[in-house]
């Protein structure tokens, strides 16, 4: 290895003129992978970090419209210290009604928070709120127009604000909320006059254990004790579930489109080394008549490009361990927790293993060629056709591509769809080979044109050493990836757009007690004689059992199956509602009264593997009910009324306590009068505006957005190098081109004509190619990928990939101008 090496460093030290596409390709692919990899591991990380602040406890049991009996209190006293915590939706007002606002209402005892800290911002009046005082966001204090020391309106509580909320520690474990924070104590909470028999509100009872207890021993032990009594049970190792099945999903979800970018990357990666060696004729044929071995000239080579590549990939992981600091200073506050600041080393060498495996599978047939070749051809030009790699080649490259897609499946974390992924990958990429050879053959079958402009540019499709294959595998990748992005964005930004109806509800209702509804329906008709109102009975439950398997006994709850998790929304109906209809099994009569039935929602069901016949089993204030799916339905959202997976035949739930909820349409103009008439005669009624649930939904998608946005972005970078290497590739052969043209007489511009036809007859056939492609990538990763509806902007994906055939044309045409400019006797002394 010796003489190899030095004739490797003997002529880097030359510069890296040629193999500059080699490291941009790699670095730009390795450092989208290494930058997700590490956020994601930074992020996930600080959620299990935190887990006990984010949580509230080591372990928590949360349990709706209840609160714990005295024996379960006892039993939770004996395994640690206890703090309980109640969260409920309400209504915080101006005392003078001209403003409410729906906030997020948190009771505490004297023990909150168990780890962590609860703090105000500077200027606060105490350090945290008892009996009649209220901690509040900043942001319901700039929507209600109030300041430190003045009051609000809770319920039937007048409420002191004392300070506003800094730090909040277990903000996280909520989950998404649609409303800001208001915290009181438990004398406040009852002063409020929200908690009642019916109410929609949630207790958690949270435990501090003592040093070194077993957190799962004992999570599983209370889990055990009151499996039947309603509650849910976590601990600290997972304290934010939802969250951290986001966060795993999304990162995912980039890392593939990473990998998407990486593979791209890798035909530039093939590219620049065949532009490269293809520079080195000269060089690699002096070798050869001085002696040098085809093997010397291999390992010399493979040195140079192994070098290059493994620069090129520890810049990349450099930063892509550097990501997690990065997004944190520019970005931190969008973060749904604070990343746990580290080097993470996995996701490094899964990145690592990515670059080597590409730079190898794309780089080795162009240096397999160069060292097959004789040394008397390699003074012939680039006419003569090139040897088709050796079988033992083949066998390589096969051998690490089969590696890459192990390592994809085996380190993802549904590795059906990574593996589904992956083949689409391969299989676009084999499609775009196949469509650059159909497209050269056509063009050699054809007719000529008359025209000698039309004649040249029919002919650069197909003539000998024509970079038709790799410039269709090059403009389809890069349109391929404009269109996909473009179908992303426009349904993530069109979502709410063509979701909503025309006649939405404008507010929800919630938490109306069953007494108070004829009176709540004559105050609606007064203040909004226009308006439309629905009310509905509303409970809170959870499904604890299907076909006679505890939920809880599960090793994993099947995927889609949510409404398994936690508690679920539940109401009673004598008729199917509207937005609803009957897809498998009979409603049940009106005047039904016989054992518990349900009708279930047909997605649910077939996600949980459910049909109609087979039984659940729902837990509601600690009772169960066994019941048996008479119906299943197919629900319509987007009429955004209540809509409930589970819906109870009447008999069962009317004596449970419980309260009603509501939608009322109207139009603007009467909101807010409206809103005002209910906050007064109605305090413990929460009213939801659907604008403001809008707006959150659609920052939420905003930034679903702009992660996408940014890891596609990686991959249409790699996109336009391989285009670039692409031209690179072709350059001999285009000056010689050129050159040649010349001598007979054609002019610079009929030259570069006849190329911008035949970059735009290839955009052309392309565009369309990658129209469909982009399409149907697009809609799979929305629909079943994203599990959002289809509404894309066809006006603005059809824009976009204009743009890209016009960028891609324009990169064509200025690469080809360094093979417009060749000096005729110059280039023929090169040649």
């Amino acid at each position: 290895m010796n003489l190899p090496l030095r004739l490797a460093l003997r002529d880097l030290r030359g510069g890296l003129t040629g193999l500059r596409l080699l490291a941009v390709c790699l670095f730009l692919g390795v450092a989208a992978l290494a930058a997700v990899g590490s956020l994601s591991a930074a992020i996930v990380s600080g959620l299990a970090e935190r887990g006990q602040s984010i949580l509230g406890g080591d372990v928590q049991l949360t349990v709706a419209q209840r609160e714990a009996t005295a024996e379960e209190l006892a039993a939770f006293r004996r395994e640690g210290r206890l703090s309980h915590v109640t969260r409920m939706r309400a209504m915080a007002a101006r005392l003078d009604g001209a403003e409410s606002v729906l906030v997020e209402l948190k009771g505490v005892d004297d023990a909150y928070p168990l780890f962590g800290s609860l703090r105000l911002q500077q200027g606060a009046l105490v350090p945290r709120p008892s009996r009649s005082q209220v901690a509040i966001g900043s942001e319901l204090a700039d929507r209600l127009r109030v300041r430190i020391g003045e009051s609000i309106r809770i319920g039937n509580a007048e409420l002191r604000i004392v300070g506003f909320i800094a730090e909040e520690p277990d903000r996280v474990g909520q989950g998404f909320t649609l409303g800001s924070t208001a915290l009181i104590d438990r004398a406040g909470l009852a002063a409020t006059g929200l908690v009642q028999p019916g109410s929609l509100y949630t207790n958690a009872y949270r435990l501090k254990l003592a040093p070194g207890a077993d957190v799962t021993a004992v999570s599983k032990r209370l889990g055990t004790s009151f499996k039947d009594a309603g509650y849910q049970v976590q601990d600290r190792t997972n304290g934010a579930p939802g969250t951290r099945r986001f966060i795993e999903r999304l990162g995912q979800f980039l890392t593939l489109v990473g990998l998407t970018a990486l593979i791209v990357a890798g035909i530039g990666v093939g590219n620049g080394v065949s532009s490269y060696l293809d520079g080195k004729r000269g060089t690699i044929a002096t070798l050869k008549l001085l002696g040098a071995s085809s093997r010397t000239i291999f390992l010399s080579y493979l040195l140079q490009i192994g070098i290059v590549a493994l620069g090129a990939i520890l810049v990349g992981l450099a930063f892509g361990a550097a990501a997690p600091w990065i997004v944190t200073l520019v970005a931190g506050s969008a973060l749904p927790v604070p990343p746990r600041l580290s080097l993470y080393p996995l996701p490094l060498v899964v990145s690592a293993a990515y670059g080597l495996l590409i730079a190898f599978v794309f780089a080795l047939p162009p240096l397999a060629r160069a060292r097959t070749v004789a040394a008397a051809s390699l003074f012939r030009g680039s006419l003569e056709p090139l040897r088709r790699p050796s079988f033992l080649v083949l066998i390589g490259v096969l051998a690490a591509a089969a590696l890459i897609a192990a390592l994809a499946i085996l380190t993802a974390r549904e590795p059906i769809f990574a593996a589904g992924f992956i083949g689409s990958a391969l299989a676009l990429l084999l499609l775009l080979t196949l469509l650059g050879a159909l497209i050269r053959w056509a063009a050699s079958k054809l007719p000529r044109p008359r025209n000698p402009i039309f004649r040249l540019a029919l002919a650069n499709l197909h003539r000998p050493g024509a970079q038709t294959g790799r410039l269709v595998v090059a403009l389809g990748l890069g349109l391929t990836l404009f269109t996909t992005l473009a179908v992303i964005e426009t349904n993530l930004s069109g979502q709410i757009r063509t979701t909503i109806p025309a006649k939405a509800p404008s507010f929800f209702m919630l938490d109306i007690p069953v007494e108070d509804v004829p009176r709540f329906r004559a105050l609606a008709t007064r203040a909004a004689p226009q308006g439309e109102l629905v009310t509905i009975p509303s409970l809170r439950g959870s499904v604890v059992a299907v076909k006679g398997q505890r939920v809880a006994d599960m090793a994993e709850i099947p995927e889609g199956a949510w409404f398994l998790r936690g508690d679920r929304g539940l109401t009673y109906a004598a008729a199917v509602p509207q937005g609803s209809r009957v897809v498998a099994g009979r409603w049940w009569p009106a005047d039904y009264q016989g054992p518990p039935l349900i009708s279930l929602d047909v997605e649910a069901a077939r996600a949980a593997g459910l049909k109609v016949g087979d039984t659940m089993t729902v837990s509601i204030l600690g009772r169960e009910i066994d019941a048996t799916i008479a119906s299943l339905r197919e629900i319509n959202w987007d009429t955004m009324g209540f809509n409930f997976v589970i819906i109870f035949a009447p008999g069962t739930l009317e004596s449970a306590p419980h309260s009603f909820m509501a939608t009322i349409s109207m139009p603007e103009a009467q909101e807010r009068p409206f809103a005002r008439a209910v906050s007064r005669a109605f305090p413990t009624i929460s009213a939801i505006r659907v604008k403001e649930v809008v707006e959150a939904v659609s920052n939420m998608l905003g930034q679903l957005s702009v992660a996408v946005r940014s890891a596609a972005s990686v991959a249409i970078l790699a996109g336009i190098a391989v285009l670039v290497g692409a031209l690179a590739a072709s350059r001999r052969a285009r000056i010689y081109d050129s050159v040649i043209l010349k001598l007979l007489g054609a002019t610079r511009s009929r030259i570069l004509t006849a190329q911008a036809l035949e970059f735009t007859a290839l955009a052309l056939i392309v565009s369309a190619v990658a129209f469909a492609l982009g399409a149907t990538s697009g809609w799979y990763v929305v629909v079943k990928v994203l599990e959002l509806d289809w509404a894309p902007d066809w006006a603005i994906i059809a824009l976009t990939l204009a743009a890209g055939a016009i960028v891609t044309l324009v990169l064509g045409l200025l690469g080809s101008l360094p093979a417009l400019a060749a000096r005729p006797a110059q280039a023929l002394r090169g040649l």
